[in-house]
């Protein structure tokens, strides 16, 4: 058994390489690579089944592009389509153009100075998806804007195929092929509109009706390897299917689920295709060229993040934002590898300019989780920068400061326009509060804006945001994004212009309070621990706890940083709650029309003496009757509040339905 020997050698590499990298707290991904390099055929040849590998970690591509369609949606592609189609084909377009250039200049011909453009345009949607996540970054603006980009990149991978042949002087009739090529994406478009509106979610509603987890895994992998064959078959790639696989069953209500038991097998099989990655390098060859390749390494970094960052400020984001999406873009990505076999095919890639194209890549790769991490300094570099020059600054001339009223004073900012923020400034307005949003991004500011909302798009770590939104006159700011390291750097700024204003942040873990608080917050608001004490006011509440004991109880949790919560399982030692009501109030409707207490007075029932129980109130449409009489009928539709043991309640609960 080969395989399962050379999958053992791989998972024991794995394991002892990434534990090495976790203590020195290293991403995971550059252990894979590292393990590739080090057992593959260029080092020390452990891997025997090289090829078989290669498989496995297709799909690994397979189910990361299925996974990413899953957590996307149809919806949220539409919403940040500008970002994905424009910027998307400004990225792609300058890259292949600033890239071919060069290569054109060094003395190659013109088709191969385009295919190599078209190879260097692509980055690594793995990696960079991967890394943003393991930071928790995947929702902030430079991470949206860097998923839009590789989504388009992944879409036009696929024409760049067809077109490869073509550049090579292989195709007969570059009309037809190109018809073609529009035929079978019309053909796409339909079948996924279909699938996603009508098949799939009456599919997996039938599936999970059976409460089969085997069940509802079978058909999960099989519609995405399926639609994956499918899109293969038609001359589309794999990868494009699983990614439509997983935007249709993101559409029904079962994504959640799907994305829950699809992880696992995700995360072996990456790892599977970061290793194969690894393995393509050839150290002797890096090793004798190693100054010519950490040179091109540099000048990739400089031209690609800059490209990117050109096409997302020619769409208005900040620059900061732009800065932070080209440099989380800067690597070369794992479908050029695939490209670049086809290139190899048809003579558009020599033996040498694949290994300093694999060389440059890898590399690339290796230092992509390292350039995300500091990409906020040096953006902030950058920035600095930028101001020393006496260059404007950003937005300065987007024409926010209009929509400020300059009386605007002793009013509410708000930071970020997700739902809290939204919700927040619901409460606002339904108060009479002034307020106004800073939003970075741009078709929420659009939306909102259209709608008469006080937004600005920005970055509040600008000084010159602000101070457009006059903090220094405020009474109050709420900090409502979701990334802790632009939520501290926007606390020094509003304690750097102010010391008075009421500061309230939201964070999601509460070991973070302490940190913000001590950096200038008023209130920390950590969302794991809010949600379990409205859980446990609910329950309270159920006990007949007394209001007042409550509300004591909830003030001592906030008081003592949620102390109660963090530790272990103990008794109460310096508050106790008064004694909890040993009795039992549940409220029943009386639906039937057909049980025998309908329409007779509460006199004849005589529920104590015979099922224990007390009718304490009746509510009869919109009007509560407390001060009950023998008299009184039940009528159907009533609801009742009856006291009285759990057993008694479920007894009676049966007689009247």
């Amino acid at each position: 058994m080969p395989l399962l020997q050379d999958i053992l050698i791989l998972l024991a590499f794995s394991v002892v390489i990434v534990f090495v990298l976790q203590r020195l707290k290293l991403p995971s991904i550059i252990g894979f690579l590292l393990t590739g390099v080090i057992i593959g055929p260029y080092g020390l040849s452990l891997i025997k089944a090289v090829e078989q590998v290669e498989i496995l970690s297709e799909v690994g591509v397979i189910l990361l592009l299925f996974v990413i369609g899953m957590e996307l949606s149809i919806k949220q592609l539409v919403s940040i389509k500008k970002t994905v189609f424009i910027g998307g084909f400004l990225q792609v377009g300058l890259t292949v153009g600033v890239a071919g250039l060069v290569y054109y200049f060094l003395g190659n011909s013109w088709n191969e100075s385009v295919f190599v453009g078209f190879l260097f345009s692509l980055s690594s949607t793995a990696i960079v998806l991967k890394t943003l996540q393991d930071r928790q970054e995947i929702s902030a603006p430079h991470a949206r804007n860097a998923l839009a980009i590789l989504i388009f990149q992944d879409i036009i991978v696929v024409p760049m195929m067809l077109v490869t042949p073509m550049i090579a002087g292989e195709s007969s009739d570059v009309t037809m092929d190109i018809l073609m090529l529009l035929v079978k994406s019309a053909i796409v478009v339909v079948l996924t509109y279909v699938s996603a509106r009508y098949i799939v979610p009456r599919l997996m509603h039938a599936v999970a009706k059976t409460n089969s987890k085997e069940l509802f895994l079978l058909v999960t992998i099989t519609l995405c390897f399926a639609i994956a064959f499918l899109t293969a078959g038609i001359g589309l790639s794999l990868a494009l299917g699983a990614f439509i696989a997983g935007l249709i069953i993101s559409e029904s209500e079962y994504s959640h689920q799907a994305t829950s038991i699809i992880l696992p097998f995700r995360e072996l099989f990456t790892s599977f295709f970061f290793v194969s990655v690894g393995m393509l390098l050839d150290l002797s060859f890096f090793l004798n060229n190693i100054p010519i390749i950490l040179l091109l390494v540099f000048i990739v970094l400089i031209l690609k993040s800059l490209v990117a960052a050109i096409a997302v400020a020619i769409l208005k984001y900040p620059t900061k934002t732009a800065l932070l999406t080209g440099l989380a873009l800067f690597q070369v990505g794992e479908f050029a590898f695939i490209l670049s076999k086809i290139g190899i095919k048809f003579n558009l890639l020599t033996a040498q300019t694949n290994q300093y194209f694999l060389s440059v890549s890898i590399v690339s790769m290796i230092l992509t989780p390292f350039v995300i991490m500091f990409s906020e300094p040096i953006a902030d570099k950058v920035l600095g920068v930028k101001k020393r020059l006496g260059l404007k600054r950003d937005l300065e001339s987007s024409g926010i400061e209009d929509i400020v009223e300059p009386q605007l004073e002793n009013h509410l900012v708000i930071i970020g326009y997700g739902i809290n923020g939204s919700n927040l400034a619901k409460a606002a307005t339904s108060s009479n509060i002034p307020f106004i949003v800073i939003e970075t991004n741009a078709e929420i500011v659009k939306r909102e804006k259209a709608k008469g909302l006080p937004i600005i798009f920005g970055d509040a770590t600008n000084d010159h945001i602000l101070e457009t939104v006059h903090l220094s006159r405020a009474r109050a700011a709420v900090i409502a994004i979701s990334g802790n390291t632009d939520t501290q750097n926007i606390i020094k700024k509003i304690r750097s212009i102010s010391d008075s204003l009421y500061l309230v942040v939201r964070t999601r873990y509460v070991k973070e309070t302490s940190e913000l608080l001590a950096l200038g917050a008023d209130e920390v608001i950590p969302e794991e621990f809010e949600t379990s004490i409205q859980i446990f006011e609910h329950i309270l509440h159920n006990f007949l706890v007394p209001e007042g004991d409550i509300v004591q109880l909830i003030h001592k949790v906030r008081a003592d940083n949620y102390q109660m919560f963090k530790g272990d399982l103990k008794g109460p030692k310096t508050y106790r709650t008064s004694e909890m009501a040993d009795f039992n109030i549940k409220s029943l409707r009386m639906r039937s029309d057909s049980n025998k207490f309908i329409g007779k007075p509460l006199r004849e029932m005589n529920l104590r003496g015979l099922y224990g129980i007390n009718i304490l109130a009746i509510k009869r449409k919109d009007k509560l009757l407390e001060s009950l009489q023998p008299d009184e009928i039940i009528k159907q539709g009533d609801i009742i509040y009856i006291q009285g043991a759990q057993s008694k309640v479920e007894e009676f609960y049966k007689l009247i339905n």
